[in-house]
């Protein structure tokens, strides 16, 4: 299967299956030196477990991250790293009456014709516990961030179409849904307990931000800097839309009304405002990067639905197992460990753009 390697030189190879023995990732390109440990990556992985949430997967996996290569007495070696995950709490016998039937908004029909058999335990690769390995690399690609001054921040901006009426940042982690505003939560919670009794499930927003990033990161062309962060968090599964700074609202707007205008600020230049979202020409500006992102409801619910068996012949099914009746406070971390990984690998690419870059760093090598 191709398709599984992200980056150019921070680059990360994910691999295992949902109902697999583990989940892990091999990270190549990680500079020397880096301190990290188990516990630093745990914390990431922690984010995205359930946490006895009973609006997210009863799947109880303890996620206990093993480092297997690349780091020594605590710190990167500049070798590959490679980490597991072990899968332990799992129950392939849910999924064996649907092993030849196409669940309607899955992955099982594309993955037949593309293939020509499944793994149909849980998804296989296109189940989200792959995304176990993405937020292990993260942590990584955060930790380095971290040390460069760049934040960044992700949380739920609205349950199907419940929105913020305020942000409160310090509210996200005080909360199961990982929103900033006790109203919307409360509005929210009612509406879920609700959905939870229909045996239904819902989508929702997420919002990102990026501080501290300087100017001159990304590629004026193909690869893009808004380009690429899409082509990351496009690949979270259940991710349907993006967007930077307005948006789509900009198709609303005069150029008079859009423009982001410049400004000496203390001797400095900076925007008196950032519609452009902190990238203009695919490149960031130092201002803040700001994204929201759409995602579908969970496609796996228990309500009777219609679809078609392997042999063309009509089916109704009924989807058992335990799955996420909202998943956008699982995919926070995710986010932004797709965002630490794409930042990290257009840095490293970015310390070649210019020979006095590369003089500095072989000078005083």
């Amino acid at each position: 299967m191709s398709g599984s390697t992200f980056g150019n030189i921070f680059k990360i190879s994910t691999w295992g299956e949902s109902h697999g023995k583990a989940m892990g990732v091999v990270i190549d390109g990680c500079p020397a030196g880096v301190y990290i440990c188990e516990d630093d990556i745990q914390k990431e992985l922690d984010k995205r477990k359930p946490n006895n949430s009973k609006y997210a997967t009863k799947r109880a996996e303890e996620d206990k991250v093993i480092i297997m290569s690349g780091i020594f007495e605590g710190k990167t070696t500049g070798t590959p790293i490679s980490l597991i995950v072990h899968n332990k709490d799992y129950i392939s016998k849910d999924y064996t009456n649907i092993k030849d039937i196409y669940r309607p908004s899955h992955a099982d029909f594309t993955y037949d014709r593309k293939y020509g058999f499944r793994d149909y335990r849980g998804g296989g690769r296109a189940s989200a516990r792959e995304t176990v390995a993405r937020v292990c690399a993260g942590a990584i690609a955060k930790k380095i961030l971290t040390d460069l001054g760049i934040n960044i921040l992700a949380y739920t901006s609205s349950v199907g179409n419940i929105k913020l009426k305020n942000i409160d940042l310090s509210y996200i982690n005080e909360n199961p849904l990982k929103m900033p505003c006790k109203e919307a939560v409360k509005e929210a919670t009612t509406f879920l307990d609700n959905l939870i009794k229909e045996h239904n499930s819902i989508g929702g927003t997420a919002h990102c931000e990026i501080d501290g990033l300087k100017a001159g990161i990304g590629e004026p062309v193909f690869e893009k800097l808004d380009a690429m962060l899409s082509m990351a968090i496009m690949s979270i599964g259940a991710t349907k839309g993006i967007e930077f700074g307005l948006g789509f609202l900009a198709s609303e707007k005069k150029a008079s009304e859009y423009n982001d205008i410049f400004y000496n600020h203390k001797n400095k230049i900076d925007k008196k405002t950032n519609n452009s979202g902190g990238i203009l020409g695919g490149i960031s500006d130092s201002s803040k990067i700001t994204i929201n992102i759409a995602f579908k409801p969970t496609p796996s619910i228990s309500i009777p639905q219609n679809t078609i068996n392997t042999n063309l012949e009509n089916e109704n099914i009924v989807i058992k197992g335990r799955h996420d009746p909202f998943i956008v406070p699982r995919a926070i971390p995710i986010i932004e460990s797709m965002v630490a990984i794409t930042l990290l690998d257009y840095i490293l690419i970015n310390t070649t753009k210019k020979i006095e870059c590369i003089k500095y760093a072989y000078l005083n090598f």
